[in-house]
């Protein structure tokens, strides 16, 4: 018997114009706190990024009520069915970017993106020899899962991606580029960077790896791993086939493992197995434990 689920996780991301994001901002938040959800929501001028989680009844009217205001109708939402929240508090905050960037030349999605392929599309093309595959996301949601044969990004955040691919694929730009990142809004940045600098032939998995993993021909293959989410589950299941692994390695020990931990000092997440937390108290390194000692 399949276990009944009363909440769902929406996550979900919309390009359109907002004239005043401040006051759409404080709206917005009233509007989310009254219903009942809980979440992190990013408004900007040009748009909206979130993940809420709510009782099925309230995530289904938050989307309808989305859905209605102009520039909104044709939002799509990623779901997740699950037993309880995800977060702990909602979260509303108005931003200059949907995600940092901080690039020099405009980019809108609206004009300028890669072309958009479907999992089963991108499920091809990753069986290619010719192709280059570009993890859109930071180092450390690529280490505990990634599509085979992606490369790594050398980045702690999504800002560094400009200096990191002009310092490191500038000879690639001839070549087929294929980008995915959590759910799609990276890419949808970072595609339109890549044309701008010069990249000729360049794709974007449409809705990201979350979509990619619920597809029901694809069922997740190619992907190797677990994929990292900001909600309190962390990192997610995607290939649903007997080929999925685990590739994560224990920060202390290097012991393969895909459990992620808070440094209770400087707050680094970091991939570590059951004993070595307890040997080394949850700290991410020596510095850390000293410094409480010194306190």
């Amino acid at each position: 018997m399949s276990q009944t689920t009363n909440y769902r996780i929406l996550l979900y991301y919309k390009f359109t114009t907002i004239d005043s994001p401040e006051i759409f901002t404080t709206e917005h938040l009233q509007y989310c706190k009254e219903l009942g959800l809980k979440g992190r929501i990013l408004i900007a001028s040009e748009g909206i990024n979130g993940t809420v989680s709510g009782t099925v009844e309230q995530t289904e009217k938050y989307m309808n009520d989305l859905r209605a205001i102009p520039g909104f109708e044709d939002t799509f939402f990623k779901i997740d069915e699950t037993d309880q929240h995800a977060f702990k508090k909602m979260f509303v905050r108005h931003k200059k970017e949907l995600v940092t960037f901080r690039y020099e030349n405009e980019l809108d999605p609206n004009k300028l993106s890669g072309k958009r392929l479907s999992p089963a599309e991108f499920y091809e093309k990753l069986q290619s020899d010719d192709v280059v595959v570009i993890d859109g996301r930071n180092d450390y949601e690529y280490d505990i899962g990634h599509f085979r044969g992606a490369i790594r990004p050398e980045v702690g955040s999504f800002r560094e991606f400009p200096e990191w691919i002009r310092d490191n694929l500038s000879d690639y730009k001839d070549k087929t580029i294929l980008t995915y990142c959590t759910g799609g809004i990276r890419c949808e940045k970072l595609t339109g960077f890549l044309l701008n600098e010069g990249f000729k032939d360049v794709s974007q998995l449409e809705g990201g790896i979350v979509t990619y993993g619920k597809d029901p021909e694809v069922q997740g293959r190619l992907w190797d791993g677990k994929c990292y989410v900001f909600d309190e589950r962390i990192s997610v299941p995607i290939n649903q086939t007997d080929e999925d692994i685990v590739i994560g390695k224990c920060h202390h020990c290097r012991t393969t493992h895909d459990r992620y931990i808070n440094c209770p000092v400087c707050n680094l997440q970091h991939i570590c197995c059951e004993d070595c937390e307890e040997i080394h108290h949850g700290f991410c390194s020596d510095a850390c434990k000293d410094a409480v000692e010194v306190l």
